[in-house]
């Protein structure tokens, strides 16, 4: 679910949306969800000083409290 979220919010911001992957990494206690978007998107996804990624992670962070895990999204060239 957490992962389906992050590829829509990011498909929706990118030109490319077809190059949106989102990888899910589980660990024991929190769950890191990669994003990979294409190089030229990379600065919309991050947006201006930091604040569409920092409005996703809240995001994220809101809806994983729901389903009672730990998550973070890191966002990778």
């Amino acid at each position: 679910m957490l992962k389906e979220l992050i590829a829509y919010i990011a498909g929706a911001l990118v030109d490319k949306p077809d190059q949106v992957q989102v990888t899910e990494v589980e660990g024991e206690q929190t769950t890191v969800l990669e994003l990979r978007v294409a190089k030229e998107d990379l600065g919309k996804v991050i947006g201006r000083q930091g604040r569409t990624a920092r409005a996703m992670r809240t995001i994220l962070g809101a809806a994983s409290s729901k389903v009672k895990k730990r998550s973070v999204l890191e966002i990778l060239e």
